[in-house]
């Protein structure tokens, strides 16, 4: 019998489904992230919090249009990645593939980003974007955030854009990010996040699940949940107010080369 969090995952799959037959009929989508219902009707507003309008424009012209308009994120992890050449990348929630695009041309011929997506829809724009684009380094699988189809040790960069807090099991999304990473990787994540003073309560009266933020977490718990997964070096930084007591924010941090000692007596001197 499926459980609230499996409604939940269905009513954002279906939301971004219909995001991806409104671009891919020619129209475009509704950044989603902004909470309205016309991702059901192709229609869009412009919401400087949210989609195409957080890159610049020498990113959006060197993408086909039906990428920039399926664009639903809430900031440009590709921006602050510190992508390499030669780095292999993963972007969780990879959409119509903006992001898998711009880090595939940043890390070149050498280097392959991979993205992550649980919608049908979604993975065939994406991967006919990547076609219009000429971008030979991409590769899209159809999976969940919380259990990516990669091996273990396996990406050097993993970069996310106002996805996680559509998870319903977060502690196995920062999980799996720390899995799939190389020791000594790195991840750059744009996401909504509450002020801690912020209930959930609180943060579903400023808006629903699917629009990003009923399921946002706090800057506290945020920080636990990445410290619980390994990883250190932690940085959250908000770069604009998405609704009252909430904002987008950057997350940087590092899987550490060796592993944090986790037995009581097994950093203690012999």
């Amino acid at each position: 019998m499926p459980g609230q969090g499996d409604e939940l995952r269905e009513t954002v799959r279906e939301r971004y489904a219909a995001a991806a037959v409104a671009v891919a009929g020619g129209g475009t989508a509704e950044d989603c992230c902004g909470g309205s219902d016309c991702c059901a009707t192709g229609t869009i507003d412009i919401d400087e919090n949210f989609g195409a309008s957080l890159y610049g424009a020498a990113d959006r012209d060197q993408l086909p249009i039906q990428a920039v308009a399926a664009s639903l994120g809430c900031g440009n992890p590709t921006a602050v990645a510190d992508l390499r050449e030669g780095d292999v990348v993963l972007d969780l929630g990879s959409g119509g593939g903006i992001d898998v695009m711009l880090s595939a041309r940043r890390v070149g011929p050498t280097g392959k980003a991979y993205g992550v997506d649980m919608t049908d829809e979604m993975l065939a724009l994406a991967r006919e974007n990547t076609a219009k684009a000429g971008v030979t380094n991409a590769e899209f699988l159809k999976g969940t955030i919380e259990s990516i189809p990669l091996p273990d040790n396996t990406i050097d960069v993993v970069i996310s854009n106002c996805v996680i807090n559509l998870s319903t099991d977060k502690p196995a999304v920062f999980a799996e990010m720390a899995r799939v990473l190389t020791p000594g990787g790195r991840i750059g994540i744009a996401d909504v996040i509450a002020e801690d003073a912020l209930t959930p309560a609180e943060r579903a009266q400023r808006g629903d699940y699917v629009g990003c933020i009923a399921g946002a977490l706090s800057f506290t718990e945020y920080r636990n949940h990445l410290e619980a997964a390994g990883f250190a070096d932690i940085q959250i930084e908000p770069t604009h107010p998405v609704a009252d007591g909430m904002h987008s924010a950057i997350i940087k941090a590092v899987k550490p080369t060796h592993p944090t000692c986790c037995a009581p007596d097994c950093c203690q001197p012999s």
